[in-house]
């Protein structure tokens, strides 16, 4: 294609040619120069031939006169983007000293100063010289102002001054001169330090720009709105909350349960008991049946009834198993609630169920069966042995074996419990 083009242009440019032929052999014109003594008469087209060759001329000398200096800028080039490139790799080998050496050079190009001295303050920072970082941070200017505010707050959050670096990516976002990578920043840096309302509102422009994977902007969507919703001080800034998120948000089990637990903290039992069922429906998630018993007292023999009926569904749940103790517990149920964390225990010995055990234990006054339960909620999280723990007599030994039941395959087959066809 761009040879036909050429084609086409030279056909043009010999067309024109032709017609200005015609034009100037009728009258070809006169030209004359004088100076002093010294007359020149020409035709218009040799003298527009001869200034073409004089501006052709001087072309080539300026050229010629130039290629020196050229050569010599291109040759600096070449060694700067050397220099940057070695300190690159520097740096990520760990040569810290070496890779400031290198960037230092290469930072005097204009063309490679904002990389260059971004990366020699990392270096020194990485070196633990942060009142160099900040000096190399102090010369990027107006055009690195964005990107220095930043890497200048990564490094106090590097520094174990979390608090200040959010002052100052506060400060920036105020003033329109927030990075990307800052405002990203900013939002893990506040809700590290339990502020969520905060990263709430720098969460937005993050998203819009789609600068992180789906993945990973969908993991921060969801650790913000969560900790948003555990921090919501009143019912109506919950509500609001909740209703901003997505359908396909609330069906998040992180963001049902910090709803459900702060609703029902707020005193709407009802509407947290709602979500959970909602979200069980949609698919089982043993956290929300652990969050069921985990609400309060209120409401205890309504939630009771639902777990019960979650157990023909999941018999061998344990975290579902540990609700059902500690709604029976509530309704002082004790000998059920006794079986329901011996079955739960049997399945998964964790550090809740042996303090669940314990809270039984004490109930019935068993001292030293509670004391052994609690200690063995510190041992189990500790990956220790467990120490014995006495059955409440004169109960027998509860039947902790999981219960079968039928499961199918994706594609309706029967298969055994653990996914093995008969």
């Amino acid at each position: 294609m761009r040879l036909w083009r050429w084609i086409l242009v030279l056909l043009v440019a010999a067309v024109a040619a032709a017609l200005a032929w015609h034009w100037l052999a009728a009258d070809p014109g006169s030209v004359q120069i004088r100076l002093r003594d010294t007359l020149i008469e020409t035709s218009v087209v040799v003298a527009l031939a001869a200034l073409l060759l004089v501006w052709l001329v001087l072309g080539l000398g300026w050229r010629l006169l130039r290629w020196p200096l050229r050569a010599w800028g291109r040759a600096s080039d070449r060694r700067g983007r050397e220099r940057l490139a070695s300190g690159m790799a520097a740096f990520a080998e760990g040569d810290y000293l070496k890779a400031e050496r290198e960037l230092a050079k290469a930072a005097q190009r204009e063309t490679l100063r904002l990389p260059a001295l971004l990366l020699l303050a990392r270096a020194a920072h990485e070196r633990g010289a942060d009142a160099r970082a900040s000096e190399v941070l102090g010369e990027l200017g107006d055009s690195g102002e964005r990107v220095g505010a930043a890497l200048r707050a990564r490094f106090l959050v590097d520094n174990g001054q979390p608090r200040e670096a959010l002052e100052l990516l506060k400060g920036k976002e105020a003033a329109a001169q927030l990075s990307l990578r800052g405002r990203q920043l900013l939002v893990e840096t506040a809700l590290a330090l339990g502020e969520p309302h905060t990263a709430l509102e720098a969460l937005p422009p993050l998203v819009r720009s789609q600068s992180l994977t789906a993945e990973a902007q969908a993991q921060l969507e969801q650790r913000t709105l969560a900790a948003a919703l555990a921090a919501a001080p009143d019912l109506a800034a919950l509500n609001a909350l909740w209703h901003r998120t997505s359908r396909n948000q609330r069906r998040q089990v992180e963001l049902v349960d910090a709803f459900a637990r702060r609703s029902a903290g707020l005193g709407q039992m009802l509407a947290a008991m709602d979500e959970i069922e909602a979200a069980q429906r949609h698919q089982w998630s043993d956290r929300l049946a652990a969050a069921w018993g985990e609400l309060g007292p209120a409401e205890a023999p309504a939630r009771l009834q639902r777990a019960e009926h979650w157990l023909g569904h999941a018999p061998n749940s344990a975290p579902l198993l540990l609700t059902l103790a500690r709604l029976q517990l509530q309704l002082t149920q004790i000998e059920r609630a006794e079986e329901s964390v011996q079955r739960a225990l049997a399945l998964a010995a964790t550090p809740a169920g042996w303090e669940l055990l314990g809270e039984v234990r004490r109930a019935v006054g068993d001292d030293a069966g509670a004391a052994n339960a609690y200690a063995n909620a510190l041992h189990a999280a500790r990956a220790e042995p467990l120490l014995a723990v006495a059955a409440l007599a004169p109960r027998g030994a509860v039947d902790t074996r999981p219960i079968a039941f039928e499961e199918r395959s994706e594609h309706g087959v029967p298969r055994l419990p653990g996914g093995t066809h008969p």
